[in-house]
């Protein structure tokens, strides 16, 4: 497998060739690292935001929109599919990296992309047996804070790459980019749920994922709680794999007490502290196992109800 930072800069290299078009803006900071801004101040869309998950993916997945229906209403939903499960969707698009600062320097953010492969300390990239090695990195970052130098520092340290050669797409959750680079993490959630019931990444072969693409909404909290409920209630995930488990129905999200409780209240309840938040209730609604050359399971639905009083429809 080729390196994914390599990978993801070259999606890099477009989203700064078509930046105008994208509706992004581009800052270079002192040290010569990049600032990619997907929705923060600037204005953003859905290509910018295909175009942000298929950075976070490192170019390994196939990331495109069509239109569905939530009770009649019309709304996009994002696809991803993907035949390199484990590396692309936990080894990049995973924002496993948490970035909270307060001493040294005020920053909060989660990252995401290929940089957390050539940091390479989760557990994913010890059972992948992948440890990435490049000279540029690229570190998407969910967050309403500006990177500044010193976080360009922590990250260049950590990655082993000179500052010059970092690269960050930062959004926050409440934009257009946002929303689809969120409803693009479906299958991600189920590989991942996957990975922590012990199911070996080896036999996910391949993976499909859908989700609503929530309404932005410029207060952080609603949106991470729609966009989480889109993906809780309105996921929907094909995966074909080699062997059979029994694990397979804990995946999808009803499977979690919490079941039913949008996540604004889930989130509250933490005082809004992501990582103090059970990762088992991070999950798709719905599952189809395609065991290859033998049955094939489905778990969960999705649930409208719950996604409509979320997403705020008029009835």
């Amino acid at each position: 497998m080729d390196s994914l930072n390599r990978m993801a800069v070259e999606l890099v290299d477009e989203a700064l060739d078509f930046a105008e078009e994208l509706r992004i803006s581009v800052t270079e900071l002192p040290s010569g690292a990049t600032v990619l801004d997907f929705g923060r101040d600037a204005v953003g869309g859905i290509e910018a935001g295909l175009l942000l998950a298929e950075i976070q993916t490192a170019g390994l997945a196939t990331v495109q929109t069509r239109m569905g229906h939530l009770a009649d209403n019309p709304l996009p939903y994002v696809e991803l599919q993907c035949d390199h499960p484990a590396i692309s969707l936990l080894g990049s698009q995973k924002a496993g990296w948490e970035l909270r600062f307060d001493d040294e320097f005020s920053f909060e953010g989660l990252g995401g992309g290929p940089a957390r492969a050539l940091v390479a300390e989760e557990n994913e990239f010890h059972e992948m047996e992948y440890f990435d090695e490049f000279d540029l990195t690229v570190l998407t970052i969910e967050t309403i804070d500006q990177p500044s130098t010193q976080l360009v520092s922590y990250i260049a340290e950590q990655t082993d790459v000179p500052e010059s050669g970092v690269y960050l797409p930062i959004y926050p959750t409440g934009s257009i980019a946002g929303s689809v680079s969120g409803a693009a993490r479906a299958a991600e959630l189920a590989v991942f749920r996957l990975f922590e019931l012990g199911y070996p990444l080896e036999n996910i072969l391949s993976v499909s994922g859908s989700a609503p693409v929530a309404p932005v909404s410029y207060d952080e909290r609603i949106a991470m709680g729609r966009t989480n409920d889109a993906l809780a209630y309105g996921g929907e995930v094909y995966l074909s794999v080699a062997e059979d488990d029994p694990a397979f129905a804990e995946i999808p999200s009803r499977a979690r007490e919490e079941y039913g409780t949008p996540f604004e209240e889930i989130f509250a309840a933490v005082d809004w502290n992501f990582y103090d938040v059970d990762e088992a209730v991070f999950a798709p609604a719905s599952v189809t196992i395609d065991i290859i050359d033998g049955p094939t399971h489905q778990f969960g639905s999705t649930e409208p109800d719950v996604l409509i009083d979320s997403f705020e429809f008029d009835q």
